[in-house]
């Protein structure tokens, strides 16, 4: 069982950046898919992006290619999202997810571990 922790939400202006860190408490993070979430006012939780255990390959949502860039560091137990070029319509909750075993994945059902989630709040 692993134990996620976001941090690193804020206030930032249109065109601004922020950089997201995600927490993971618990044995053998390395074996562990993380992905990152984000669930916008009224509208339902969606995909950003993803990274394999190794951190050597990951998958992001279209709408944020080339703007937003996952990572890990394994010997910290942590997964980062680099969130530059932020729109309005990008303010939401965004949250960290974890599955243990497979492929990168895409569906927030396949994810197992979930943390709390950080607020972002893009302002125009």
């Amino acid at each position: 069982q692993v134990h996620l922790e976001e941090s690193g939400g804020g206030l930032v202006q249109a065109g601004g950046s922020l950089r997201l860190s995600c927490a993971a408490s618990g044995r053998a993070f390395s074996t562990y898919i993380m992905g990152w979430f984000r669930r916008a006012p009224g509208k339902e939780r969606e995909f950003v992006a993803a990274i394999s255990q190794s951190g050597d390959s990951s998958n992001d949502a279209d709408s944020v290619k080339g703007r937003f860039t996952i990572s890990r560091d394994n010997n910290k137990n942590t997964v980062y999202l680099q969130l530059n070029s932020l729109k309005p319509e990008e303010t939401a909750v965004y949250y960290c997810a974890a599955i243990r075993w497979g492929s990168i994945r895409s569906g927030a059902g396949a994810y197992e571990y979930w943390g709390q989630g950080t607020q972002v709040t893009v302002s125009s």
